[in-house]
């Protein structure tokens, strides 16, 4: 196949990144439709990138005969029974992280992307495509850091979307602030360390708005994590950064350590003025992870024609899942979380 014909479904902001970028910076994709329950999403498909196939149904939208593969970046919750019907229609699918928000969906869903093993499934944890991350990763694997002992990870989102945020929490559920964000840095952790949280305790706080707490939402929230060989990991995840957006991992083990991000540079520009001597930092998550999310995309259709499964597979869903519900679980109740 000399071009993958990929739809599209869900033009919220991260929708609109891996549609522009199907549509323009991917080769051999080629973006021919686009799904969405909003007129003004899907104007935004027909106008801005020209695509002619628009659909308000997820069911037409894999009915067409033009795909060849589906895009998921719907809400979490639709993305168990979408990746199914796509598998049984035969497309290759790509679907943003969570792969679900409940356990027993999501063994169903591992189950059914088992079952058809000649069609690729990827998930969208873009950390594992940024270029920091896998130099990271490629010295962790070469023993450069010896054998690792601690692992800690922030995600700190800008505090401008916190209000934002709220507004969305009262009508819709997240699933925590620990599925919604932290997933991330948990997949890192697995994946620098190749294995499994095994015990977890987690806390948070609400500040800014207190009404979060009746809404069983974080504006941070934080965890300790000890891993299958006792190597501990600590993550904390924010919704109130001022100084923009905040993604850093440190990694320290026998022989070293390293830092991803320790300042979440802008640029490689530093002005001096009457405030200092200044650092500009990112954002927002397209400024910080713009080329990841290209080459998660490129990934996708290289897996596709060399008919090769990706790295990170459905069971990492899973697995990451069961460890964000295990933190979720262990703030509510205030105990340590065994993971069996």
């Amino acid at each position: 196949m000399n071009q993958i014909r990929v739809g599209i479904v869900g033009l919220g902001r991260l929708g609109k990144i891996h549609a522009t970028n199907l549509a323009q910076n991917v080769p051999g994709a080629v973006l021919v439709a686009a799904c969405s329950f909003s007129d003004e999403e899907l104007a935004f498909a027909a106008t801005e990138l020209g695509i002619e196939e628009i659909y308000n149904s997820y069911e037409d939208l894999i009915a067409s005969p033009n795909l060849d593969a589906v895009c998921i970046v719907s809400p979490s919750g639709y993305h168990p029974e979408q990746i199914r019907q796509a598998m049984e229609k035969g497309l290759h699918v790509f679907c943003e992280k969570p792969i679900g928000l409940d356990l027993e969906e999501i063994k169903r869903t591992v189950q059914v992307i088992h079952d058809h093993p000649e069609q690729i499934f990827q998930l969208g944890f873009n950390r594992r495509y940024d270029e920091s991350y896998l130099y990271a990763k490629n010295l962790i694997d070469n023993g450069e850091l010896g054998d690792l002992m601690v692992i800690r990870s922030y995600g700190l989102d800008p505090i401008s979307g916190l209000k934002s945020f709220v507004k969305f929490a009262k009508a819709s559920n997240s699933g925590g602030i620990f599925l919604d964000m932290s997933i991330h840095d948990i997949d890192v952790i697995r994946w620098f360390t190749n294995k499994e949280v095994v015990r977890v305790w987690a806390i948070g706080k609400n500040s800014a708005y207190p009404e979060l707490d009746q809404l069983n939402e974080l504006e941070t929230g934080s965890a300790m994590m000890q891993l299958e060989d006792k190597t501990m990991a600590i993550l904390v995840a924010g919704r109130n950064a001022v100084h923009g957006y905040h993604v850093e991992t440190e990694i320290i083990g026998t022989k070293g350590m390293l830092r991803v991000a320790s300042v979440p540079e802008k640029n490689l520009v530093t002005v001096f003025n009457e405030n200092g001597v200044v650092r500009p930092t990112s954002q927002n998550f397209p400024e910080r992870f713009r080329e990841a999310y290209i080459s998660e995309l490129k990934e996708f259709i290289d897996c596709i024609k060399e008919k090769r499964q990706p790295g990170i597979s459905a069971y990492d869903g899973l697995q990451n899942t069961v460890v964000a519900l295990a933190c979720q679980k262990s703030f509510e109740t205030n105990q340590i979380i065994e993971i069996l």
